[in-house]
C-alpha cells in the first residue's frame, strides 16, 4: 500500500494537472524577473529574512533546482502560483532570470492552490494556517468537510485552528510572532473573560509558563479557583483543589469528543461539563458521537 503523504492531499486535490508541477518532463520557460508579480492571492505576510539569505546563498552556488510556477497575465507579465519564497531568494541572489513552469488557472483555482500550499509548510505560523482555513471557507465557499479533504487534516484540528481567531488580537499577534505555542493559546481559548484570558498571556510571556501549567491554570479558573503561579506563594489551606480523578476523567472526554470539555464546579461539589462548538456542523458531530454510545 503506497504510504500517505503526511502532509495531506495538497494541490494534486484542486486541480487535475496539478502533479505536473513537479514533473521534471513538463516544459520549463526562462522568465525574466522584472517580468513577475507576485502572487495577489499569498496568505503569508511574514518571510523570514535569515531563511531567505541562506536559500539565496544556495540559488548562488547551485542555482534555482526548482523551478518555480507562473500563470500569464495581461501586458506580457507573469503572476506567481507556487514558490514566492524561491522568486524573493532569487532576486536577493541577483538572478535575472527564473526557471519556471506555466500553468492556465483562474483567479479562484489560483487562491485554492496558494492557500493550500502554504498550509502544508511546515514553518506557518498557527495564525496564518487559520487564517488560510477560514479564507478558504469564506472566499472558496469550502465546508469543513471539505476543507479536511482538501489538505487530508481531522476537521477537528481544522476547528481548533479556526478558534485562534476569536482570541483578542494582542493574542493572535503574539501566536503571529512566536511568542507563545499553539498548546497555550488552545489553553486560554478555554476562558470566555476576554480580560483574564489577555491577564494569562502576559503571564505566559514575563513568566515563561509551561502549556501544562496553563492547562492547569486554565482549568482550575473554570471551576471557580482564581489560581495563578503567583498563587504558588498562598497557603494551600486556602486553595480548594479539583479532585485529579475528575481531571482525568476531564482529558478522556477531550479525547473521545476530539474536542475541549470543560468540567465546573463550586467547593459545594456541584457543577456541570461544558462541551462548546463553534457551529451547526460542529454539534452534530456531537451529538452523532452521544447517539453512538446508545448501541
Amino acid at each position: 500500500m503506497a504510504k500517505r503523504n503526511a502532509l495531506g492531499r495538497g494541490l494534486g486535490a484542486l486541480i487535475d494537472d496539478a502533479n505536473m508541477v513537479n514533473d521534471p518532463s513538463s516544459s520549463i520557460i526562462h522568465v525574466e524577473i522584472d517580468k513577475i508579480d507576485a502572487n495577489p492571492f499569498q496568505p503569508r505576510t511574514e518571510f523570514d529574512d535569515d531563511t531567505l539569505l541562506e536559500l539565496a546563498t544556495s540559488i548562488q552556488e547551485l542555482g534555482l533546482i526548482q523551478p518555480i510556477t507562473l500563470r500569464r497575465v495581461a501586458g506580457g507579465r507573469f503572476q506567481i502560483i507556487a514558490g514566492e519564497r524561491r522568486f524573493r531568494a532569487s532576486q536577493v541572489a541577483g538572478l535575472e532570470s527564473v526557471p519556471c513552469w506555466i500553468r492556465e488557472i483562474h483567479d479562484d483555482q489560483m487562491l485554492e492552490m496558494a492557500l493550500v500550499e502554504n498550509i502544508q509548510r511546515e514553518n506557518l505560523t498557527a495564525i496564518e494556517v487559520a487564517l488560510s482555513y477560514q479564507r478558504l471557507i469564506d472566499e472558496c465557499r469550502y465546508t469543513q468537510e471539505v476543507l479536511s479533504d482538501k489538505v487530508g487534516k481531522k476537521r477537528a484540528t481544522i476547528s481548533n485552528y479556526l478558534r485562534l481567531l476569536k482570541l483578542p488580537a494582542v493574542i493572535q499577534k503574539a501566536l503571529q510572532q512566536r511568542q507563545m505555542s499553539m498548546g497555550h493559546a488552545r489553553a486560554i481559548i478555554n476562558i470566555e473573560d476576554e480580560d483574564f484570558q489577555i491577564e494569562l498571556f502576559h503571564q505566559i510571556v514575563t513568566e515563561g509558563l509551561s502549556v501544562r501549567k496553563v492547562e492547569e491554570i486554565v482549568r482550575n479558573y473554570n471551576h471557580g479557583e482564581m489560581i495563578t503561579s503567583s498563587d504558588e506563594k498562598k497557603s494551600k489551606e486556602t486553595r480548594n483543589p479539583f479532585p485529579q480523578e475528575f481531571a482525568s476523567l476531564e482529558d478522556h472526554l477531550r479525547s473521545f469528543f476530539d474536542t475541549s470539555v470543560n468540567f465546573r464546579m463550586n467547593n459545594k461539589g456541584k457543577g456541570k461539563i461544558v462541551i462548546p462548538f463553534d457551529d451547526p456542523k460542529e454539534l452534530e458531530r456531537i451529538i452523532s458521537i452521544l447517539d453512538q454510545t446508545k448501541n
